[in-house]
């Protein structure tokens, strides 16, 4: 299995996306479409304050009938952020998300936000293991 340090060197976009606490759902809306993510890091401080998502938005502003340009990240985004360190590994960090019904995972290094890892991310690392296993068995078949 792959640690988180490993699949995040492998993502062709490193940088993690923040957005403060105080700025617009309209603002990490065009963050998430400008950089074609699913999540925005929402930080404060230095520090890891929250996650907002575009399942956040569908929720808790669409459903809910708030205007986005009104609202602030903090009233929809997820406070209670786990958060994993770089040695992990995928199958670790697969079980995290499905356990509690997630879909991003920050990686802290440190203390310091080092990236974000996505059930994307993940899935395509455990299928590339499975991949290399397979081919690694049929040579050892085929002598």
């Amino acid at each position: 299995m792959s640690t988180v340090a490993q699949i995040l060197k492998q993502k062709p976009e490193r940088a993690v996306h923040t957005i403060a606490p105080t700025s617009t759902v309209y603002d990490a809306l065009r963050l998430m479409a400008e950089k074609n993510i699913g999540a925005v890091v929402v930080t404060e401080g230095g520090r890891i304050a929250g996650l907002v998502t575009e399942r956040d938005y569908a929720r808790k502003v669409v459903l809910l009938s708030r205007s986005s340009k009104d609202t602030p990240v903090s009233e929809i985004m997820t406070s209670q952020v786990k958060c994993v360190g770089p040695e992990r590994s995928s199958e670790e960090c697969l079980a995290i998300m499905t356990e509690n019904r997630f879909r991003h995972l920050p990686v802290l290094e440190g203390g310091k936000l080092a990236g974000l890892v996505s059930i994307g991310d993940l899935v395509k690392d455990v299928i590339s293991e499975q991949k290399f296993r397979i081919e690694q068995l049929e040579h050892y078949i085929a002598g």
